[in-house]
């Protein structure tokens, strides 16, 4: 994640007071204005001369705990590490994880030592040839024309019963005749 070129230059830990930002707006924007007045916090204390909070990158888990209990009641307080390059940007991580992220990894983990050990273990079948574009058009073509014979022959039995029913009739009517 980080360059290797790009040199740690500040190193600090925080406890960032969130409740006092978001408790100046409704509800519904609550999380939203945690995550700002974090980046504030870490721009005055950081050193970020222009204030330019674009500048500041949060971790995924330190996003994700602050909207875990939903946007309208983020943490009152959150406690941080943050990094500041040579480059200015400063990026955050959250210090303590929840035990709900711990567990989570835990078993992200597990699973895929198991998937690892399967992979080992279980011998390579062989994937059949799948089908070309080409492959499949001709197969289309073919299909068509075999639906075609058979409506032409079928048409053609239609023909031949249709006479032959014509014949029983005209036969039925000479003897109906001669009696």
């Amino acid at each position: 994640m980080v360059d290797k070129e790009s040199k740690k230059v500040l190193e600090r830990e925080y406890i960032v007071p969130l409740r006092k930002g978001w408790l100046k707006v409704p509800k519904y924007k609550r999380g939203n204005k945690a995550v700002k007045t974090l980046k504030e916090f870490l721009a005055r204390h950081m050193k970020i001369y222009d204030n330019d909070l674009r500048r500041i990158k949060l971790d995924v888990d330190l996003n994700n705990e602050i909207r875990f209990r939903g946007m309208k009641k983020p943490p009152a307080k959150i406690k941080v590490k943050a990094v500041k390059f040579e480059d200015g940007i400063v990026r955050v991580e959250l210090i303590d994880l929840p035990v709900h992220i711990k567990f989570k990894r835990l078993r992200e983990e597990k699973k895929s030592k198991a998937n690892e050990k399967k992979a080992k273990t279980t011998p390579k079948v062989e994937k059949k040839e799948t089908k070309t574009d080409e492959e499949k058009m001709e197969e289309k073509e073919k299909l068509e024309a075999d639906r075609e014979q058979g409506e032409k022959l079928s048409k053609a039995k239609a023909k031949e019963e249709k006479h032959v029913s014509k014949d029983k009739k005209v036969q039925i009517n000479r003897k109906a005749l001669a009696r």
